[in-house]
């Protein structure tokens, strides 16, 4: 990006923005990376001055950084930044945006806002003629509530973006371990000859979080956590275990086969919602050491079906993975925050070690909070034990954070706001992967309806009601941290 150019974040005094949005740009603004002329313009119904708005920006960005703003790149950063407030439904917010992004022949628009709002800021910004093919636009998960509000979402932005502007966002995909997954899998020959049915007996992708709905209670519970997190997040590392490898780099490549591992999950209907399914909501309990209200009682005791915890097993029906289970859990008011996925290896076929329990190779990848590879192997212990091998697992640790220790942590959305700027959309989730992910989303929701009956309870604190256990030893697996 080398011509004038701007961003505009609508939402700019809301929580996203705040904590996640304007930090990563201080910190690209702190490397050097942002374009020469990018201007920042912030969108919202606030009636605020510049000067009130960058004020607020400064509050953000101090917050989020573990060190002191360098005076000159906030003094740099400061001078990119404007604010527009108004409406979003008002012809006159839009007018107001054309005049400051007068002169920027780039302009990318960021809607960090509620999907419902979506239709409106479109249609608004080509009213205005700022729509058109030197314009992109980024949008938040989720993309709807379901397939069919997902299609009418992704029509209305087709109507005034082309496919290749459009940038659906899931902030996951920013992660350098998610990213990693890509060079583990295709830099390493001693991986991908052995990821398959043949080598592999089964795969574990958890995202667990410590915290409640934490005040969004409303949004949540109309969403949910399959809808919430299984559909984008978790659906998206399993396309970056489970696809095959691209011919290239490019976007497109890349999405092709995302897209494909989406089209062969197998559907989860009749009598395998019960056997392969497990939705849990949780109850009063303990999380670090502080007794915390269960989720009915955070509104006010308002009795509830939505799910806070969900478990599945799903299988990838293709050549690849035939046969491989696939269990994906996420949850609020487990007892850690993580997120990993566990490759795990099959048993040699025929142990020589005598009386030595073997346990076969774990590959686990953790995302959060820490960003590590660890490969557990079997070893020989140091002794001099007569009579055989005394082995015990030990695990090959790579720590991102001990390799790079120089380097700072970065926001995941720096990075994807960085791919945006430069136009390259491989980080991003295209419309037949989101169409893709609802409907099979949407499957298992239909079949939880159809069955009727509630989330079964589990105490804040723990891993999830007894389902869950179940739903993996029914298989003779166990979770990871079982």
């Amino acid at each position: 990006m080398t011509a004038p150019a701007a961003i505009v974040i609508f939402g700019a005094t809301g929580d996203l923005a705040r904590r996640m949005l304007f930090p990563a740009l201080y910190f690209l603004e702190a490397d050097g990376l942002l374009p020469r002329d990018l201007r920042i313009v912030g969108a919202a119904r606030s009636p605020l001055r510049d000067s009130d708005f960058v004020a607020e920006v400064e509050r953000a960005v101090r917050e989020r950084t573990d060190e002191a703003l360098d005076d000159a790149v906030w003094a740099r950063f400061a001078a990119r930044l404007r604010y527009c407030g108004g409406d979003a439904g008002a012809p006159e917010t839009y007018g107001c945006l054309a005049g400051l992004l007068a002169g920027a022949v780039e302009r990318i628009f960021y809607l960090s806002t509620s999907p419902a709002l979506y239709g409106l800021i479109v249609r608004g910004l080509a009213g205005a003629n700022l729509a058109d093919e030197a314009s992109r636009i980024i949008v938040e998960k989720p993309i709807g509530r379901d397939r069919a509000s997902c299609d009418a979402i992704n029509t209305e932005l087709a109507a005034h973006f082309h496919e290749n502007r459009i940038f659906r966002i899931d902030h996951y995909l920013g992660k350098e371990a998610v990213q990693n997954l890509i060079a583990l899998r295709f830099a390493n020959t001693l991986f991908e000859p052995l990821w398959d049915k043949v080598a592999i007996d089964h795969v574990q992708i958890s995202v667990a979080e410590t915290v409640g709905v934490e005040g969004r209670w409303s949004y949540y519970d109309e969403y949910g956590a399959m809808r919430d997190m299984v559909q984008n997040h978790i659906l998206q590392l399993l396309c970056l275990v489970a696809m095959e490898p691209p011919a290239n780099l490019d976007p497109e490549s890349v999405r092709n086969e995302k897209v494909k591992v989406l089209r062969s999950l197998r559907p989860i209907t009749g009598a395998d919602i019960a056997k392969k399914t497990v939705r849990g909501q949780y109850a009063r309990g303990v999380a670090d050491g502080a007794s915390v209200p269960g989720y009915a009682e955070e509104a006010g005791g308002a009795p509830s079906n939505t799910e806070t915890f969900v478990a599945l097993c799903a299988h990838v029906d293709n050549w690849r993975w035939a046969g491989v289970p696939f269990y994906l859990r996420t949850g609020k008011r487990l007892p850690e925050r993580s997120s990993e996925i566990i490759i795990q290896f099959r048993a040699v076929p025929h142990s020589i070690f005598g009386a030595n329990e073997l346990k076969a190779n774990r590959l686990t990848i953790r995302l959060q909070p820490e960003e590590e590879i660890s490969l557990q192997l079997m070893n020989k212990t140091p002794t001099l034990a007569q009579g055989g091998f005394d082995l015990k697992p030990l695990s090959l640790n790579l720590s991102l954070h001990d390799a790079f220790s120089r380097q700072r942590r970065r926001i995941a959305y720096e990075r994807l706001l960085l791919e945006a700027l430069q136009n390259n959309s491989t980080l991003f989730v295209r419309r037949d992967e989101s169409e893709a992910a609802w409907a099979w989303v949407d499957g298992i929701v239909e079949g939880w309806e159809r069955q009727g009956g509630k989330p079964a309870p589990y105490a804040a604190g723990t891993w999830g009601p007894a389902g869950a256990f179940a739903l993996a030893e029914r298989n003779g697996h166990s979770w990871g941290d079982g």
